[in-house]
């Protein structure tokens, strides 16, 4: 089920303060990136930010759950949990949440290696 237009505007203007954000439909769902780095989802009309072992606890002490992804087997918990409901009141209530997003997402872009050129 695809996410409402306004669902999505508004979290991308809750989350414009960290930078441009680009939208990208995906699987019935939202992809958010700021600086070409994949920070957050929409999905069912829900926002999720990336969190990792190391924002994970802000999230969790905050009340904040997973997103969970039913499509398999089995149910699976994802690394984007959402921000707690007061942080929709406005860019600035966002924006703690949104850098640790964002945060969480640059840490695993350097831990990927650049892929090696093939020689002939």
């Amino acid at each position: 089920m695809a996410n409402s237009p306004e669902v999505v505007q508004n979290c991308i203007d809750l989350l414009s303060p960290l930078g441009t954000i680009r939208n990208k439909p995906m699987f019935g769902g939202n992809g958010l990136y700021c600086d070409d780095l994949f920070f957050a989802l929409i999905a069912i009309d829900d926002l999720y930010l990336k969190v990792d072992d190391e924002n994970r606890e802000a999230f969790e002490s905050a009340g904040c759950g997973p997103f969970i992804y039913s499509g398999g087997e089995k149910p699976m918990a994802m690394s984007y949990y959402n921000p707690p409901a007061e942080a929709f009141e406005s860019p600035e209530a966002m924006r703690p949440w949104a850098e640790l997003g964002l945060g969480a997402a640059r840490r695993a872009a350097a831990k990927k290696t650049p892929k090696k050129a093939k020689t002939k």
